[in-house]
C-alpha cells in the first residue's frame, strides 16, 4: 500500500535524523574524547579535546580532568556517561584582580559562516546550552567572543546555581549587525565559563545577554569570589550544544568513533612502548638523516606543530643502529598546508646506511608523538 503525504513526510523527518547533517556545532561536547590524558594541572590543551584550560595567578593549580557521570543522575539518564571537573586548588591568597580559572572552546568561523545562522540578523538565533554543577552555590558567567572583524562580546550568567546539583542552562543568542565570521579555519568564536576571573578583565556595569564591542576589562560582569575562595571547591560541565535555531533540541549523541575523529582534525597522537612500531615509514637519505611521513587518521585544520616525550627512537631497518630522541624532530612540510592529509618530517641522526627504508620504532616505555592543529 502506497504511503500517504503524511506518512512520507514522518518518513523523511525520521531519515534526517537517523543520517543527516550535525546540528551540533560543538565537538565532543558529551566529553567523550581524552587523547592527551584525563588529567592534569596544567594550563591549555591537556585533557578533554577541543576544551581548554586557563588559569592565571592561582596560589595552587587547579586540577582539569575527565570524570564520571555519577549514575541515577539527570545527566547519566539522558545518556552522558563523563564530565569535565575542574577542582581549585588551596587559594590562600584570595581572589586577586589578575586571578583567573575558565574554561574554553574555539569554533572555526567557516562553522559559524557555513551553519545557516543569519548572524548579522537580530532576529536569527544560535542556541547554547549545557549541563553544569558546582559544589558551591552561586552563579557564574560565561561569555562568546568573535575574532573577524571588530571583535565583539556576548556575556552570560548561568543563574544561582544549588550546590552540588546538576542544572541544565540553556541561552538564546541573537545575530547582531556587527558580526564577521570569516569562511576560513581560523577562529570565530571563543566560548568561555569562567570559574572566576579578577576585576582586570570584569566591570560592574557590564550588560548581560547583549553583543558590545569586545574590551579586555568589560568581559563580564565582576564575578563572586566565593568559588575561587573554597579549598578544593568543583565546577563540572556537560552536554555542550551549540545549534541554529531558538530552541535547545535534545542533545545530539554521536558515537565516539565519530567523536574521535572529528577530533583528529585538531590533534592526535601517536604512543607506544619500548620496542613498539610507530607504523611511521622511513627512508635514509643519507648516513646522517632520516626523511618520514606521517599519514594523518582524517586531513587536519591546518598543518601541526608536533612534539613529544624525549624518549628514544630507532630507525627500524636491517642496520637499525642509528638512534635519536623525539625532541630532535625538524618539521618537513607537507603537501598542502589547507586540510593537510600528510606530513614529512626530518630527523638528524649518525650511523646509517643510506638508501634503506623501514620505520620508526620507539626505544623506550610511554613515548609518544603529538601532532595539534588546534586554533
Amino acid at each position: 500500500m502506497a504511503l500517504n503525504q503524511v506518512g512520507l513526510e514522518r518518513l523523511n523527518t525520521a531519515t534526517t535524523k537517523k543520517i543527516g547533517t550535525t546540528k551540533n556545532l560543538i565537538i565532543n561536547g558529551a566529553m567523550q574524547v581524552a587523547q592527551r590524558g584525563t588529567s592534569s594541572t596544567s594550563t591549555g590543551y591537556h585533557t578533554v579535546d577541543r576544551f581548554r584550560h586557563t588559569g592565571s595567578g592561582t596560589d595552587e593549580a587547579p586540577t582539569f580532568a575527565q570524570v564520571d557521570v555519577a549514575s541515577g543522575t539527570t545527566p547519566y539518564t539522558s545518556g552522558f556517561r563523563k564530565a569535565f571537573r575542574i577542582t581549585n586548588g588551596n587559594q590562600t591568597g584570595g581572589a586577586g584582580a589578575g586571578d583567573a580559572i575558565v574554561l574554553g572552546y574555539k569554533l572555526e568561523a567557516q562553522d559559524l559562516a557555513n551553519s545557516g545562522w543569519n548572524y548579522v540578523s537580530s532576529s536569527s538565533y544560535i542556541t547554547l546550552s549545557f549541563w553544569v554543577k558546582s559544589s558551591v552555590a552561586q552563579n557564574f558567567y560565561g561569555r562568546l567572543t568573535t575574532t573577524d572583524g571588530t571583535s565583539q562580546n556576548y556575556p552570560f550568567e548561568t543563574g544561582s546555581l544549588t550546590a552540588d546539583t546538576w542544572t541544565k542552562i540553556t541561552k538564546t543568542i541573537p545575530g547582531n549587525s556587527n558580526l564577521q565570521f570569516d569562511n576560513n579555519a581560523d577562529k570565530g568564536i571563543d566560548i568561555e565559563w569562567m570559574m572566576f576571573r579578577g576585576t582586570n578583565f570584569t566591570d560592574s556595569g557590564v550588560t548581560l545577554n547583549a553583543w558590545a564591542a569586545y574590551a579586555s576589562g568589560t568581559r563580564t560582569p565582576d564575578n563572586t569570589t566565593t568559588w575561587y575562595t573554597t579549598d578544593d571547591a568543583t565546577f563540572e560541565i556537560t552536554g555542550v550544544q551549540l545549534e541554529v535555531g531558538s530552541v535547545a533540541t535534545d542533545f545530539e549523541h554521536r558515537s565516539f568513533g565519530q567523536e574521535l575523529a572529528l577530533c583528529q582534525r585538531y590533534f592526535f597522537n601517536i604512543t607506544g612502548n619500548n620496542g613498539s612500531r610507530s607504523g611511521i615509514a622511513a627512508y635514509a637519505n643519507s648516513t646522517s638523516s632520516l626523511r618520514a611521513m606521517v599519514q594523518f587518521p582524517v586531513p587536519m585544520r591546518a598543518l601541526p606543530t608536533f612534539s613529544g616525550t624525549a624518549t628514544a627512537m630507532v630507525f627500524d631497518s636491517s642496520d637499525d643502529s642509528a638512534s635519536f630522541n623525539i625532541s630532535g624532530f625538524a618539521n618537513g612540510g607537507a603537501p598542502t598546508t589547507s586540510n593537510p592529509s600528510r606530513m614529512c618530517l626530518d630527523i638528524g641522526t649518525s650511523s646509517m646506511t643510506a638508501g634503506q627504508g623501514g620505520q620508526l620504532e620507539f626505544r623506550a616505555d610511554n613515548g609518544e608523538l603529538n601532532f595539534s592543529s588546534e586554533i
